[in-house]
């Protein structure tokens, strides 16, 4: 029997490892010049240098940026269902209500209308989040942003790279969020980048992450200890010398089973829109379960369903959503299956799922 292709699978080298152990050679492994640099190169690499601010997780860049923009108490935030429970999550944890509406079938992004049907006066901001490294429709929700009075925020954890006509993913919001986790695109072991739309949101990202500090023992506000370490830094930094290629194989991947797959609905991308395929995620819309079973028991092939339960039906925020009616999120979660296309697999790997894809998705026709 082949061995099992992962549906997803971290890439770390020996140029990761040499920098962990400069880095433990130096002495300073706690945050220090390897988290300063990583900021400025990163910001320099993905964002037209805006001003970027490293943080110990990406759930950790969405709670301070929220705080940092003022979101707390009283305040409502727009955000998608279907995604996953960090975005939700983030603006419960500043006190503000996650208000969720309904996305486009295309982009699986927020969708301009539902969104503005979803606003009241309590309503701060709108929260897009780039699912699957395909971005939001950002010029329709800024419309909704400006004609309701509202902040937009990005939440692009899986989208380093990802643009809409030309420009960049984390340049629209007041602030954006890209995860580092280790499956995502590029990763620093553990970690989030906040890049910041104003020199007062940035000090206070600063502010909050380091307990409130810019100045040792002189804190100004009550804040976490959310630094990202100098050892996580360091293998962020080779990752970004590397997160260039890895894109474009997998663009190469996924324009691969584009032309190959048949039996599944194949991702669109919208008009203007660089998807970088953080996931490269098809529709399946009779018993997607069993598909997903069918290709890892019977031919080996890993996948992931992301999300089989949006956020207005988790037990954790139900309640900030009771008897929410929305079609897309739902028909989303039911559907979705995400195929393996990281940088590591080979052609033959590749010819492989389209192989099985077709056999499953035939036997179930």
């Amino acid at each position: 029997m082949p061995d099992l292709i992962p549906a997803a699978k971290p890439l770390i080298g020996d140029e990761e490892r040499a920098a962990v152990d400069r880095v433990l050679r130096s002495g300073m492994i706690a945050q220090g010049p390897e988290v300063a640099t990583f900021e400025r190169e990163f910001a320099d690499h993905f964002v037209e240098g805006r001003e970027t601010v490293a943080v110990n997780s990406g759930t950790s860049g969405l709670h301070l940026g929220l705080l940092a923009a003022g979101i707390g108490p009283g305040d409502e935030v727009i955000v998608p269902s279907f995604t996953f429970a960090a975005t939700g999550n983030s603006v419960a944890l500043t006190g503000a209500t996650p208000v969720f509406a309904d996305i486009d079938p295309v982009t699986f992004a927020l969708d301009a209308t539902s969104v503005e049907a979803a606003v009241t006066p309590r309503t701060r901001a709108i929260m897009p989040v780039h699912l699957y490294g395909h971005p939001a429709d950002m010029v329709a929700l800024q419309a909704v942003a400006d004609r309701n009075g509202l902040m937009i925020f990005e939440d692009a954890a899986q989208a380093h790279g990802a643009r809409l006509h030309g420009r960049p993913v984390g340049t629209f919001g007041a602030f954006a969020m890209f995860s580092l986790y280790p499956t995502k695109n590029m990763t620093s072991g553990e970690g989030g980048m906040v890049t910041a739309g104003t020199p007062d949101i940035a000090r206070s990202l600063r502010l909050l992450r380091n307990q409130g500090m810019e100045r040792q023992y002189e804190n100004e506000v009550v804040g976490f200890n959310a630094r990202m370490t100098d050892l996580h830094a360091a293998i962020g930094r080779v990752q970004l010398t590397k997160v260039d290629v890895w894109t474009e194989r997998r663009r190469g991947n996924a324009a691969f089973l584009d032309a190959n797959l048949v039996g599944v609905v194949a991702p669109p991308v919208a008009a203007g829109a660089h998807h970088v395929y953080h996931q490269y995620t098809v529709r399946v819309p009779d018993d997607r379960d069993g598909f997903v079973r069918a290709l890892r028991e019977e031919h080996q092939v890993g996948s992931g369903v992301y999300y089989p339960i949006p956020n207005h039906r988790l037990a954790s925020l139900a309640h900030f959503a009771p008897g929410l009616d929305l079609p897309e999120t739902e028909r989303a979660a039911r559907e979705v299956v995400s195929l393996p296309v990281h940088p590591s697999l080979t052609r033959a790997d590749l010819e492989r799922i389209v192989t099985a894809v077709a056999a499953v998705a035939g036997a179930g026709a």
